[in-house]
């Protein structure tokens, strides 16, 4: 996570990751203005060009090249990315409301959502059909839809509602692509019928004659059937009927017509279009609240109503880049204006396409390679980034505007700081945060955040031993709720390794400073997200300290109870020859990290790091110990090797790991492979010494993730190797998918090095 050079002084947030806002992003990222932090909330961390959609489609493209990496985007641009879906609006707190998370404050706000399938109003289409938008949730259900073609045995009638240009070039595409698969398969592509549905007289109608004219014929050479003045008016499984009354069949429904708003807008109390659309003015901002922009197909501009064309989108960028700079600064807006006439490029499924401009057109293969430049032209800005000079000082008259009490704080924030007891955050701003924290209460918790006093008094259960562990780091990404539920999460890790059951977390935070709103709603994130991860724990919170420091950091103190007899505990110390070496979860986070921070590593690779850093061990625990394991702790900074030195020296023994079984995170191979490692793995590789024959494994591709350090990462236990397979198979049906034995307990040798590796 990057440390603010300034005190945070306005919140933008981005709802959505649409053409607009990734051109949003871009913009700041090369004109930064100092104070100002932008989050955007997104449900896909890949969101999809939609000009490069029907290429992916025919098969042209592969996935990466038709998405934009929006966590990596944010990370360059220096925003906070949010994985979270939007449920919501609170326009009187200014809030935005998620599934999962916490509300997130804003001072401006801006919605590029694309549009949703109104499915609702076709009888059937919602349970039947396979709706194109929104467009980040399509490769999902085509992947689907393709899975099921290529097991269909016989004849497969596919029929697409809509023929506007998107459900023209998507039939082609689909045509092109499947009959390819079926030729793969030794199958006959005639097997595919495709029947193309239009309510009205013609197709493309937003295009010229000799357009529509192009693609009729493409239509008809190709098979597809179209059918004019058919409105579909209800769906069920294997058939559609049209208004006329007429049932055609079909085996596979693709819906490319009927999209509206996000049902979510309806609540929001913004003035909306018939069609559930924010009904924005010539400066994008709402209608009703001059604090929220929209843009994209989300929006419906009052002065003139535009098609729903990605061209719109993508020009609109700029434009709501520069008035949301401009309503921070509390300067005039510009009226964004859209263009007459625009050009459309729209393929035939094959490497061939139709140029379409008002009353100009071209066709043919030199079009579709002149797309092909220009789409991956587009792309390129959102993947090939360009150093930044993170010094670089903004123009004296881009300084926020603040009233008088923020002023205040502004100047106290970026003040020389005092220390000792100066240091610490403000009464008011911690109680205002914590109230909105809610700890589990706890019989044996005498004396905590519920009745706070000097410190907090517990009991000890009779028959019960404390066990107490500590762990503090600084945050390494930009979601203080998510860095809240990862740091508790890596200090329960001890408690559970030993079998222990945790009782209370004292916290230790430091939060960099600014203005007290800010610095509220960072302690509040970040302790909400962390108090829902010892809440399922059973752990309560009693009670911490929070101070100021140039980055955010978070740290438990954690106690936890375990039988006074000592019969159930877990030490490193019990390992025995002939166990097996389970590990729990895979490994990888440290250079995942590292790679995150050089902007190397896709974000989909991050996304599944964050998830399995959120998994807990509490409930491998007691199936370990159900399978007899003798010896267990759960991996951390010290990595793979170093904390298994660390049991079989205890323990008296060796060990051999077979490096080509150890489990990876998604991408941790290739950015080991890059030389992309973290910070602390160089004190790590000191370990080596414990290697007797690093010398035959150094180069095998898995052998520098022994020394990856691991932040909230998985259990290593030594089980009986006659217990292992059901061990972990037990371990895998509690959702721990990766377990898997890595190698064998071995008896002590004579040799100084304990650890020999398999290739």
């Amino acid at each position: 996570m990057r440390a603010a050079s300034t005190p945070i002084l306005r919140d933008i947030v981005l709802i959505g990751g649409g053409h607009s806002h990734v051109g949003v992003l871009r913009m700041f990222a090369m004109q930064r203005l100092p104070g100002l932090r932008l989050t955007v909330i997104c449900t896909d961390t890949d969101t999809p060009y939609s000009g490069m959609l029907p290429g992916y489609i025919a098969g042209h493209y592969d996935f990466d090249a038709v998405h934009i990496d929006l966590r990596r985007l944010a990370e360059f641009a220096g925003t906070r990315y949010f994985r979270d879906e939007v449920i919501g609006i609170n326009r009187a707190a200014r809030q935005v409301l998620c599934r999962q998370r916490p509300p997130v404050p804003y001072d401006v706000l801006s919605i590029n959502i694309g549009s949703t399938p109104q499915l609702a109003r076709v009888e059937g289409a919602a349970e039947q059909a396979v709706p194109v938008k929104p467009i980040r949730r399509f490769n999902e259900r085509w992947l689907a839809l393709l899975g099921r073609v290529r097991a269909h045995a016989g004849t497969t009638t596919i029929a697409v509602v809509g023929a506007g240009a998107g459900g023209v070039e998507l039939t082609l595409a689909m045509q092109y692509r499947l009959r390819g698969e079926l030729a793969a398969l030794g199958r006959d592509p005639d097997e595919l019928r495709f029947h193309l549905f239009s309510a009205s007289a013609s197709i493309l109608p937003t295009h010229n004659a000799a357009v529509r004219g192009v693609f009729e014929r493409v239509l008809s050479e190709r098979g597809v059937i179209l059918h004019r003045h058919c409105e579909v008016v209800e769906v069920a499984a294997g058939h559609l009927r049209v208004r006329s009354g007429e049932m055609f069949a079909a085996d596979e429904i693709v819906w490319v017509t009927q999209a509206g708003g996000a049902p979510w807008l309806r609540e929001t109390g913004l003035a909306l279009d018939g069609e559930g659309f924010i009904r924005v003015r010539n400066t994008l901002q709402s209608e009703t609240d001059p604090l929220i922009f929209a843009a994209g197909d989300c929006a419906s501009l009052t002065d003139r109503p535009l098609e729903k064309a990605g061209v719109f989108a993508v020009r609109m960028g700029k434009p709501l880049a520069e008035n949301l700079r401009r309503i921070v600064l509390c300067q005039p807006l510009l009226a964004y204006r859209p263009q007459r006439r625009w050009l459309a490029l729209i393929s035939t499924g094959d490497r061939h396409a139709v140029a379409s401009r008002g009353w100009l057109f071209a066709r043919g293969d030199w079009v579709w390679r002149w797309k092909d430049w220009i789409d991956r032209r587009f792309m390129r800005r959102f993947s090939e980034f360009a150093p930044m000079d993170e010094n670089a000082s903004p123009a004296p008259s881009e300084a926020i505007p603040l009233d008088a009490a923020e002023q205040t704080q502004a100047i106290s924030a970026i003040a020389m700081r005092c220390g000792g007891c100066g240091a610490k955050v403000g009464a008011t701003v911690l109680s205002r945060a914590l109230a909105r924290v809610h700890p589990i209460a706890r019989d044996d918790v005498l004396i905590g955040l519920y009745a706070p006093d000097d410190a907090a008094v517990l009991r000890v259960p009779l028959g019960s031993a404390l066990v107490h562990t500590v762990d503090f780091f600084r945050a390494f990404i930009d979601d203080p709720w998510l860095f809240g539920r990862i740091a508790a999460n890596h200090a329960l890790g001890d408690i559970f390794a030993m079998g222990g059951a945790p009782q209370s977390a004292t916290a230790i935070a430091t939060v960099p400073p600014g203005l007290e709103s800010k610095v509220e709603d960072t302690v509040f994130q970040m302790m909400a997200g962390a108090t829902a991860v010892l809440n399922e724990a059973g752990c309560a919170l009693v009670g911490g300290h929070t101070g100021e420091g140039r980055e955010l950091a978070l740290g438990f103190a954690i106690n936890g109870l375990i039988d006074a007899t000592l019969a159930c505990i877990l030490r490193k110390d019990g390992m025995r020859p002939g166990d097996a070496l389970i590990l729990s979860k895979p490994l990888g986070t440290g250079t995942l990290f590292a790679a995150q921070a050089r902007l190397q590593a896709r974000g989909r690779w991050i996304d599944a790091a964050l998830e399995s850093m959120q998994q807990s061990n509490q409930a491998a625990v007691p199936c370990l110990i159900a399978h007899g394991a003798s010896a267990c702790t759960d991996l951390t900074g010290f990595g793979l090797l170093g904390h298994l030195v660390e049991m079989t020296r205890s323990s008296g023994v060796d060990a051999e790991i077979d490096l080509a079984a150890l489990p990876l995170l998604e991408g941790a191979a290739e950015t080991i492979a890059a030389g992309i490692v973290s910070s602390l793995q160089p004190a790590n590789v000191r370990l080596r010494r414990a290697l007797r024959n690093q010398p035959e494994s150094l180069h095998h591709p898995n052998y520098p993730l022994l020394f990856d350090p691991q932040t909230a990462g998985g259990l290593l236990a030594s089980v009986p190797a006659e217990k292992a397979a059901d061990c972990i198979a037990a371990l895998r049906g509690l959702g721990y998918a990766r377990a898997i034995c890595i190698g064998r307990v071995l008896p002590a040798s004579e040799a100084v090095e304990p650890i020999t590796l398999r290739t």
